[in-house]
């Protein structure tokens, strides 16, 4: 009975009716994008942003090898840097960068939560692992009204995160604002399209999306200010990506 359910499995239940790794209530799911390829330790995903100085700019990514930097499309000026602290761990940092004519300038940072048992770089359905790689930022959408996202914007109540987190923290509001990260989804449609080009048993719904105080099922979260200012900067004219996972695959 669910009664006699873990922790883990009881939120594994409510999270395969709402997204971050299941898809959301009253569904269509998350799009499909590129194909997957020492952080400071994050203080609090609703700690302030980062102040960066407009000093030189570095002309790679810090923190990125030349394997992941060469799944980064050719027309790519706008980059979501994920890196988390360990490969099993739940904790990571959220970095925007814009390429400028003298490298890659960062705009901001902010303490972010990835899935409950770190990173891997062969998701699968329910493996509470984030995806490693180089996905497209496309579509977002939440449960409020968009505050100003210049990517499609998909106002919908599906939006719905029932239950409680790894942390027994409350999952409401989780996804009032998210971003989709192209992993096993079909761009250009709302975050909500449950099309998995790549089979149910990869996965999905793997989003951007406000933080709960916890680890996640497989998305990305930063606080509901930091989600904000995220819809706000993120430019389909820059054809934006998200380049993620632990430190050490980052560096490859």
């Amino acid at each position: 009975m669910i009664s006699r359910m873990s922790p883990v499995a009881l939120v594994a239940v409510s999270l395969l009716l709402t997204g971050c790794g299941g898809g959301a209530v009253a569904a269509t799911d998350h799009a499909s994008g590129s194909a997957p390829a020492s952080s400071p330790s994050p203080a609090s995903p609703s700690s302030p942003s980062s102040e960066i100085s407009a000093e030189a700019a570095p002309r790679q990514l810090p923190g990125v090898g030349p394997r992941m930097l060469a799944l980064i499309p050719a027309d790519t000026r706008q980059v979501v840097l994920v890196t988390g602290r360990g490969a099993h761990s739940p904790l990571s940092t959220l970095a925007l960068y814009e390429r400028t004519d003298n490298g890659w300038q960062q705009t901001a940072s902010w303490a972010a939560h990835n899935a409950l048992r770190g990173w891997s770089g062969h998701h699968m359905a329910g493996d509470l692992r984030s995806p490693i790689g180089v996905y497209a930022l496309t579509d977002a959408g939440g449960l409020l009204k968009n505050p100003g996202s210049k990517l499609p914007y998909s106002h919908s109540s599906g939006f719905v995160s029932p239950g409680t987190g790894f942390e027994g923290e409350p999952l409401a509001g989780s996804f009032d604002y998210v971003v989709a990260i192209n992993y096993n989804r079909q761009r250009g449609t709302s975050p909500l399209d449950w099309t998995r080009p790549l089979g149910s048993s990869r996965g999905g719904g793997i989003w951007i999306h406000v933080d709960h105080g916890g680890p996640t099922h497989g998305c990305v979260s930063i606080a509901e200010d930091h989600m904000k200012e995220l819809l706000r900067t993120l430019d389909p004219a820059l054809h934006p990506v998200a380049v993620m996972g632990d430190s050490a695959a980052l560096s490859r």
